[in-house]
């Protein structure tokens, strides 16, 4: 009796789950290449003569075509089409492609190469874009930034695409179940990619004792090459799930132009999707600056080259106390038994505080950040599960807003105060990396739920892909704002770097981040006032954000 009640494989819990997991993983590979550089921005101002404002132009190429070429709005009209399997796989491809252009930009074969010159003679100015001030390139600009600009740019279009991917696929697979919980799982399991990256990225850059930047990108690639399988594997499963249930794939339902006008003509919609924005803003670029944030603004001492906190056995070591927070963490949320639960969360804090300690053990900026995603890890799913029986959404990301500003203004201004002391500045400094994480998972667990109940179904695509859009303007423009207000506000490290007083690699940990981080609390605070706002239009219209997803 009870095998002809479950009809399809999204009746299964555990088949469930694991397209989940597959989803996440992909995701997670994906994040680990968005973020490759961001720990080594130091080496790539040493090493390739990338300053502040060229890093920050090439970081925010990620997004360029998506923003000023309609990428996105594309991506969401083919998914809407074509249908998440066709989609998944094309993003796999599209992320791949760009993150091989970009890793050939930072390889010692560019350095002499025909296309190096090339670069250095061409795209110097682009009309229009130029006058408009927001192209993605500029006279002087390395070459090699400008190549990894290129391959930046395509990834880009492959992850972002990715992303209204895995949304929609999780819409489908979770619609009526425990999709807030899902979509919370997806990205806590997702943002592990960001710790992975801060950990092995310098590693696999000064592995040897020979720094070699292309490295770590080259290790980035061989991670999106996985992902690509695990969406070859989610395309197999996805498709038995609608010869199950006599469906056909979503691009069955025609595409309309008036479709947009239904979703842009929503006031909870363009709430929801400027919130999204001006989060995402004030984490994402910051996430590339953040290490070096960290170098400027605590002391490290050099470890002994021969002790064992710089040998790469520490690497690993860490790597899996890592993977054992994570792991218990996440999983006292599905604890039935009180006891194992209290039990994994006991493992998980005790592997938290070895985690912290090892960090500050190996005195660097990239192993202190790592810790940025291990409390979201564990309260996402918490959150999750939260708003699909209590409701409440709106009002988690009112709280987020509070606490993302209470976070940037202490980097800005309570970090500087701890220069100098070892014990002090990194307590501050995890403290606040940790509550910054767990802010951020108020965002995926509260406010991507949110957006089936403002559309139809049918165009959840479209949707899902303007809001990325609308976020993608901000993931270029803070980027390339950061770098040049570091320019802007430390004169005397650029005009040391002119004349030679300086060196790079002093210059680069030596920056004064206040006014970068007072713009990224300026984010938090417009988005507290927007998330007041949404309260207001949710009890007046009946959107239902405050309401629980499970009934």
């Amino acid at each position: 009796m009870s095998e002809n009640l479950k009809k399809n494989l999204s009746d299964s819990a555990a088949v469930r789950w694991m397209v989940l997991l597959l989803l996440a993983f992909a995701m997670f590979c994906s994040y680990i290449f968005m973020d490759i550089l961001s720990p080594i921005k130091d080496l790539m101002q040493s090493t390739r003569g990338w300053d502040s404002t060229a890093f920050g132009t090439m970081q925010g190429s990620e997004t360029f075509l998506n923003v000023f070429v309609f990428f996105l709005i594309f991506a969401g009209i083919i998914l809407d089409k074509m249908g998440v399997r066709f989609t998944a796989i094309l993003s796999g491809i599209v992320m791949l492609v760009g993150a091989v252009i970009n890793w050939y930009a930072v390889t010692e074969s560019f350095i002499g190469s025909n296309l190096e010159v090339w670069f250095n003679e061409n795209l110097n100015y682009i009309p229009g874009f130029d006058e408009l001030g927001i192209s993605p390139f500029y006279r002087g600009m390395p070459a090699s930034a400008k190549l990894s600009a290129v391959g930046f740019m395509i990834f880009g279009c492959g992850v972002e695409m990715a992303g209204i991917t895995v949304s929609r696929g999780i819409v489908k697979w979770f619609k009526g179940r425990e999709m807030a919980l899902a979509m919370g799982s997806e990205m806590a399991l997702a943002r592990l990619g960001v710790a992975t990256c801060m950990i092995f990225s310098p590693v696999f850059a000064k592995l040897g004792g020979d720094i070699d930047v292309s490295r770590s990108v080259a290790f980035g690639v061989v991670l999106l090459m996985i992902a690509l399988i695990m969406f070859a594997v989610y395309f197999f499963m996805d498709k038995k799930l609608d010869e199950q249930t006599g469906l056909a794939e979503e691009k069955d339902d025609p595409f309309k132009i008036s479709d947009l006008g239904k979703i842009l003509s929503s006031s909870g919609f363009w709430l929801v999707a400027l919130l999204c924005v001006l989060y995402y803003s004030a984490i994402f670029p910051f996430q590339k600056y953040a290490v070096n944030m960290l170098q400027c603004n605590l002391t490290f001492t050099a470890v002994d080259p021969n002790s064992f906190w710089a040998t790469n056995t520490v690497t690993i070591i860490q790597y899996v106390i890592m993977l054992i927070v994570a792991a218990a963490a996440f999983a006292s949320n599905f604890s039935k038994n009180k006891n194992m639960k209290c039990g994994l969360l006991v493992l998980a804090v005790i592997a938290l505080v070895v985690f912290c300690y090892m960090g500050y053990m190996r005195q660097s900026a990239e192993t202190v950040f790592a810790v940025f995603p291990l409390l979201a890890v564990g309260i996402t799913p918490i959150l999750g599960n939260f708003v699909d029986h209590k409701g409440k959404a709106a009002s988690m990301l009112v709280l987020g807003s509070l606490l993302l500003i209470a976070c940037h203004l202490t980097f800005a201004f309570v970090l500087p105060m701890f220069k100098g002391n070892a014990v002090g500045g990194i307590f501050i400094a995890y403290l606040t990396i940790l509550v910054l994480g767990a802010s951020f998972s108020l965002v995926p667990a509260s406010l991507w739920p949110s957006v089936p109940k403002l559309v139809d179904s049918k165009i959840i695509g479209s949707a899902y892909a303007l809001i990325f859009w609308i976020q993608n303007i901000g993931l270029w423009l803070f980027p390339l704002l950061i770098g040049k207000v570091l320019d802007k506000t430390n004169p005397e490290l650029v005009e040391g770097l002119k004349n030679g007083t300086i060196t790079p690699e002093q210059a680069a940990v030596s920056y004064n981040y206040t006014a970068p981080l007072v713009m990224l609390a300026c984010l938090g605070v417009a988005a507290l006032i927007l998330g007041f706002v949404l309260k207001v239009v949710d009890k007046k219209k009946g959107l239902g954000l405050e309401e629980p997803n499970i009934k």
